[in-house]
This record gives C-alpha cells, structure tokens and sequence, in this order.
C-alpha cells in the first residue's frame, strides 16, 4: 500500500469517527436535557478508544457534558491512553 493512500485512510477514519463521537456527545446531551434514552458511557469511551476521541473530547466541551463526572473523564482519558498508545507501536513498527 502506498504510504499516502495509509495516511488518506487513517484521516478518513480519524474524521469520522471523530464526528461519530461529536454527535452521540451532542444527543446524549439533548437527551438528558428531555428525560429521554441516553448514549452509554462504555459507547461513548468505545468510539474515542478506536479513534473518535478528538471529535469526543471536542463535543464534551462545547456542549459541557460530562465534565464534572469524575469517573467518566477517567474513562475517556483511559480510552485516549489507548488511541494513543497504539499510535505509538505502529509508529515505531514502521
């Protein structure tokens, strides 16, 4: 594989699971606004560990959700750990 088409496929991937995380922050925001059923949590850190955490993290300040939840904020830095570690072994693997 060419190592441009690599790099297209990852910014692919980063911008859509990012926007993935952004509008599941939004809506489980709107929903526990109105009482209604919300995103969880594990779906949440799920979609930042395999890439959406900036979209993620991006949604979670904008839209001020979850940011006084220790716990959450725990798991979402755990599921950025996780991102971030794999993106090191692949960057020294090559």
């Amino acid at each position: 594989m060419n190592p441009g088409t690599g790099q297209l496929l990852l910014a692919v991937w980063l911008g859509a699971t990012s926007a993935l995380a952004f509008g599941l922050a939004g809506y489980d925001k709107w929903q526990a606004g109105r009482g209604g059923a919300r995103v969880s949590e594990a779906a949440l850190c799920a979609i930042a560990a395999i890439g959406g955490w900036p979209g993620g993290l991006l949604g979670l300040l904008l839209f001020r959700h979850k940011t006084r939840k220790l716990s959450f904020q725990l798991k979402f830095t755990a599921a950025f750990v996780v991102w971030a570690a794999l993106g090191w072994v692949a960057w020294r693997l090559r």
